[in-house]
Formats: structure tokens, C-alpha cells, sequence
């Protein structure tokens, strides 16, 4: 696996179709209407801000929409990062919650968005364990 490129994008609707399979650092909110510009590209991984998660879980519900699209999402923390600044939310970003497709990727709470960049490098390509056929 290639290493991810980061696009730092103060609005998900930034996104383009060149930012497929990238690490997407937005600033914007993790509500249901941010969910279509991520399902559109397919980023590897789009972080959003939980926007202190609000009514009814509004601020994280692109997590569960993307996931039903087998996508990974998580948000950081409106605490650590601020809401439509994607430098804030690389910089001093903290992942508050993850879908399962993050968490299979190794994204969890609690982890900074530089620390989930690096783990995102470090993937490694599925090995095939057969023993290689005689030629």
C-alpha cells in the first residue's frame, strides 16, 4: 500500500476526485450533510470535528453513514481542534470516535490525528501466506 497523500481541507466539500484514497483533515462538523462529499471521493480515511456532538449524536452521524458505505471516519474532540480549521485539527487534533472501518485501520479515541497519519504509513500490504509454487 502507498502511503496515503494528507489533504489538509478547512470544508469537506473541498474534496475532489484526485483526493480519492487520501487522509482527508477536515474542519468541518461530522454531521450527515458532510458524509455525502465523503462518500462521493472515498478518502481512506476523513476526520471531522465531533462539534461537541450534539442532539441526538448530529455532530458524529457521518461516521455511521460512511461505515454503511465501508469507509472510515472518525472525529476529534471540539476540545482539542478548532470547528473549520483543518490545520487545528492536524496539529492539535484528538480523536474523540471512530467507526469500525477506522478502528480496523488501527483509529482510535484518544490517539492524535498526526499519531493516526503515521499509523496510516505504516500499513503494510497482505502478505500472501501460501508457499510460492514451484516454476
Amino acid at each position: 500500500m502507498q502511503s496515503p497523500q494528507v489533504r489538509l481541507l478547512d470544508s469537506v466539500t473541498e474534496l475532489t476526485p484526485h483526493d480519492q484514497g487520501c487522509l482527508a483533515v477536515t474542519g468541518s462538523h461530522g454531521g450527515l450533510s458532510a458524509a455525502r462529499y465523503a462518500l462521493a471521493v472515498k478518502p481512506l480515511l476523513t476526520v471531522f470535528n465531533d462539534a461537541g456532538v450534539g442532539k441526538e449524536q448530529a455532530g458524529i452521524a457521518a461516521l455511521a453513514r460512511l461505515e454503511a458505505a465501508h469507509l472510515a471516519a472518525c472525529t476529534v474532540s471540539h476540545e482539542s481542534a478548532c470547528i473549520g480549521q483543518a490545520y487545528s485539527t492536524w496539529t492539535s487534533g484528538v480523536v474523540s470516535h471512530s467507526n469500525a472501518m477506522a478502528r480496523a485501520l488501527g483509529i482510535y479515541p484518544g490517539m492524535s490525528v498526526q499519531s493516526c497519519a503515521k499509523r496510516l504509513r505504516a500499513l503494510e500490504p497482505p502478505t500472501d501466506p501460501s508457499p510460492a509454487s514451484p516454476g
